[in-house]
């Protein structure tokens, strides 16, 4: 029976979009070279240990037990999924191909292998218990039956009420690694919060980032917005340094180069743009605000997480009504 393997596309998903235009899947350690001489752990530890003669033991093991997984365990066949945070999007296929090394694929993701995507589905779809279980330390781990068969009937388009058992099938990390899990567990959480607020009261959350930030804030009634929906300043009226205009789209379509493109077209000189998208950005919408003729920053579901966390205490109480967190503490 084919196994569902999870694979990050490196922190914050950020070579997910190679993984689908090359359709593969890979993995970093490029230092230690091929692995295709490779077989046992024995081996490939050896190599490791030697590339960082610095690194503890249990970190050393880590590293091993991933690239032996993906060097051998995984099979043409498999299943393999991964993930887009910035638009709440799996993406799901099967494996291809055996192991290859290739340099030349991006940053040090050397280790490669062959997929054919079959489609994404969203993270909104899919059970707390499955969401939790795609959320473990390792690059790569095996997924839990019930987590597997949850995101195969989600691709087929028919809905699910499985619960599938959060039973992390991971490595052994340090603290470190624990709590870094910890802290993109709960920002996948508060997206999944922020994605089920309807368009209002995303708007007013937004507005209320701003004041935390020490903004006053004009919310544009609903209706055509001649794309504004707020005008955030130091005096409230728009009078005063800096002018901030801002867009809010809260839809999980992906906002291109035209989106951006018409909200400039209506800024003045002065003014300043942030444009929201909980749904992302192309490419192609980044690079038309790189180029725009004033300040714009385009501003996605990660981008707002992070801004809540940082101000969250300085929000109003309207505006944590909107997204109520609890502090935690970890030892340092």
């Amino acid at each position: 029976m084919a196994r569902t393997w999870m694979i990050r596309a490196k922190q914050g998903g950020r070579l997910f979009d190679d993984f689908k235009d090359r359709s593969a899947v890979a993995i970093g350690w490029a230092d230690v070279g091929s692995l295709e001489d490779l077989h046992d752990r024995e081996t490939i530890s050896a190599r490791v240990a030697a590339c960082w003669p610095d690194w503890h033991p249990q970190k050393i093991s880590m590293s091993v037990g991933q690239l032996y997984r993906f060097r051998e365990e995984l099979a043409i066949g498999d299943r393999v999924v991964t993930y887009d945070r910035a638009r709440r999007v799996y993406l799901v296929g099967t494996i291809k191909g055996q192991y290859r090394y290739d340099p030349e694929w991006a940053e040090d993701a050397s280790n490669v292998r062959d997929v054919s995507w079959d489609g994404e589905i969203s993270r909104d779809v899919l059970s707390i218990s499955t969401k939790n279980s795609l959320g473990a330390i390792s690059t790569l781990f095996l997924l839990p039956p019930k987590a597997a068969s949850e995101i195969e009937v989600a691709l087929s388009g028919l809905s699910s009420h499985t619960s599938a058992i959060p039973t992390g099938d991971v490595d052994e990390a340090d603290e470190s690694d624990l709590l870094k899990d910890v802290q993109e567990r709960a920002a996948e959480f508060i997206k999944d919060h922020l994605s089920g607020l309807d368009w209002d009261q995303m708007q007013e959350l937004v507005a209320g980032l701003l004041r935390a930030m020490g903004y006053k804030t004009r919310v544009s009634p609903s209706g055509p917005d001649r794309g504004k929906d707020i005008v955030a300043s130091p005096d409230g009226f728009g009078f005063e340094a800096p002018r901030i205009v801002v867009e809010v789209k809260h839809r999980r379509q992906t906002m291109g180069s035209q989106e951006v493109r018409s909200f400039l077209g209506g800024r003045h000189r002065d003014d300043k743009g942030l444009y929201v998208s909980t749904g992302g950005f192309t490419r192609e919408a980044y690079y038309e605000a790189e180029r725009a003729n004033i300040p714009v920053t385009l501003m996605n579901l990660d981008d707002l997480v992070e801004a809540i966390t940082e101000h969250y205490e300085a929000l109003d109480i309207e505006t944590k009504q909107l997204i109520p967190l609890k502090r935690i503490y970890w030892p340092t």
